[in-house]
C-alpha cells in the first residue's frame, strides 16, 4: 500500500521570521509534500522497498520478512528524528527562545 498525495499533509513555504531557524531533516519537495526521509537515506529506503517488490515474484516468503524488517528500520528511523527535533525545540525553550506555532507544525 503506498501512500497517494492527497493523503499526505501539505507543507507549506516557511515564512521568514525572526531568531535561529528550526533544524530539519526534510524539507518541501518542488510539490509542497515533506518526505518521510531526507535525501539519500530515501534513496537507500525507496531502492530496498522496490527490491523487495520484485523479489515477491520468486520468493514471496523472503520478501514479506524483508519487507517486515525493514518497515521496521523505517519507524526506527523516524522515531529517531522525532526525537532529534523535539529535543531541537526543548533547547529553544531552555534558552528562553520562542518557538512559534508555525515551527511548532513544522516541526509535527
Amino acid at each position: 500500500m503506498s501512500v497517494q498525495p492527497e493523503d499526505r499533509k501539505r507543507v507549506d513555504e516557511p515564512e521568514e521570521r525572526g531568531g535561529a531557524p528550526v533544524a530539519t531533516a526534510r524539507t518541501p519537495s518542488p510539490g509542497g509534500f515533506a518526505p518521510l526521509f531526507a535525501g539519500e537515506e530515501g534513496n537507500r529506503f525507496r531502492g530496498r522497498w522496490e527490491s523487495v517488490q520484485v523479489g515477491f515474484v520468486d520468493e514471496p516468503r523472503r520478501a514479506v520478512e524483508e519487507a517486515e524488517h525493514l518497515v521496521g528500520e523505517m519507524m526506527k528511523r523516524l522515531q529517531e528524528t522525532l526525537t532529534e527535533e523535539r529535543s531541537v525545540f526543548e533547547r529553544r525553550w531552555q534558552r528562553g527562545e520562542d518557538v512559534s506555532t508555525e515551527d511548532l507544525r513544522q516541526g509535527l
